[in-house]
């Protein structure tokens, strides 16, 4: 018998790159990733060329120059002799603590009322769809100008309160005006001082050593908290019977922060009526509380949605099995419904975050400074360097819409069905 000898193998050739299946794709990708690089080298240096020939080529000197000009609603100190740097610091805070009420206020009225949408009751569901129909389908720049148009012209002015035509709520502590909100603001008589950062650059920034030392107590009170029910979860698993554990959980939480509290010192700073206006307390700007409440109550209408389809996906099983076991339908919600309809609700809730995040740049519309009407507006107008502002803004709104995705998706990825 005659034996074949095995076929000798051939070299790599460069022809496989197109022609074999096993490279194509990958030759595919490199190509079309060194004409995208290319492309986007191409265009950035024409940019640069033509903005060299107009005699405006890029740089940022710009931010080191004084802002003059003020911005009515800050965190931090600030003065028009500033530069346009600590500016645009002071726009983007405003900015996150609008985005973060907005998201934490939009959050609760949505679950609520989309759970309500649900309601057996036929008016609760029906007022609830006409909610939900009227704040989603008009603009919400609509909604912005109407809620500050309501609180300049039905509020009462500060000189109302002199004369007694307007009263203070809840003990005299808050003031409600046309001019915006004063509500008690909490100081400490033994307080721990601020941390400044970047010592007196632009960037500084002064961290409270009170509010770092509180909260540091809570986190740790919430993990302690954590472990108390992870070793009732664990004694269920194994007797088939849950300790009660909800008062050790709870104290864990809060009798830590008022010892802290206590020691500290904490008392109130009331808002007090002193020559035209009010001194003392927080202040809060009507075009804050404007952007606030019509984001929140947009936002709320979508979310609503969300909840529904979300509490909708979940099998009516599981609530007749709840039923069955002696369950009340309230507990059944909380207990057995949404958590599993939360892996459908999450993902769509990214996205209106991340919407009522970038909504936020409207507060231009009501004068209020944020990163848009500071960087991008007022900035942009006194330096001519609408490129560098612009792509500045466009940075920091991607960077603050991705940290919200990454948060979410981590907490998406922890309440999501493990299967066995």
């Amino acid at each position: 018998m005659t034996a074949i000898p095995d076929p000798s193998k051939k070299g790599f050739k460069f022809s496989q790159l197109l022609y074999d299946t096993r490279y194509r794709s990958m030759t595919i990708q490199i190509i079309a990733l060194f004409g995208i690089l290319l492309f986007f080298g191409w265009l950035i240096n024409n940019t640069a060329s033509n903005l060299a020939t107009l005699g405006k080529p890029i740089q940022f000197k710009f931010l080191g120059e004084p802002a003059s000009y003020d911005i009515n609603q800050r965190l931090l100190d600030y003065t028009s002799r500033d530069t346009h740097l600590r500016a645009s610091l002071i726009g983007l805070l405003n900015t996150l603590i609008l985005a973060f009420m907005g998201c934490i206020t939009a959050t609760v009225l949505g679950v609520a009322i989309g759970v309500m949408r649900l309601s057996k009751n036929w008016l609760v569901a029906r007022v609830m769809t006409l909610y939900i129909e009227t704040f989603r389908n008009i603009p919400v720049l609509l909604w912005i100008i109407i809620v500050f148009s309501i609180m300049i012209e039905t509020m009462p002015t500060p000189s109302a309160f002199r004369s007694g035509e307007a009263s203070m709520m809840l003990y005299d502590s808050i003031a409600i005006t046309n001019r915006g909100v004063y509500v008690p603001e909490p100081l400490f008589s033994r307080s721990l001082g601020d941390w400044n950062l970047f010592g007196t650059s632009s960037l500084r920034f002064g961290i409270s050593l009170d509010l770092v030392v509180i909260l540091i107590i809570l986190f740790g009170g919430i993990f302690a908290s954590r472990k108390v029910k992870k070793n009732a979860d664990k004694i269920q698993n194994e007797t088939g019977m849950r300790p009660t554990t909800w008062w050790k959980r709870l104290s864990l939480i809060i009798f830590p922060v008022a010892i802290i509290l206590w020691i500290l010192g904490l008392y109130l700073g009331y808002p007090e009526l002193k020559g035209f206006n009010f001194k003392g307390g927080t202040y809060m700007r009507n075009s804050l509380i404007a952007l606030w409440v019509a984001l929140s109550l947009y936002t709320a209408a979508f979310i609503a949605e969300n909840v529904r389809a979300g509490i909708q996906a979940v099998s009516k099983g599981q609530s007749e099995a709840a039923h069955a076991l002696g369950i009340s339908s309230s507990r059944t919600m909380s207990l057995v419904i949404l958590p599993q309809a939360l892996r459908i609700i999450i993902p769509p809730l990214i996205s209106q975050y991340l919407n009522l995040t970038k909504n936020s740049s409207l507060a231009i519309a009501v004068g209020y400074m944020d990163l848009t009407g500071t960087l991008m507006g007022i900035t942009l107008n006194q330096t001519g360097r609408e490129l560098e502002t612009v792509l500045m803004g466009m940075a920091v709104y991607l960077a603050i819409s991705l940290a919200i995705s990454s948060v979410m998706n981590w907490y998406n990825n922890s309440v999501k069905l493990v299967e066995r």
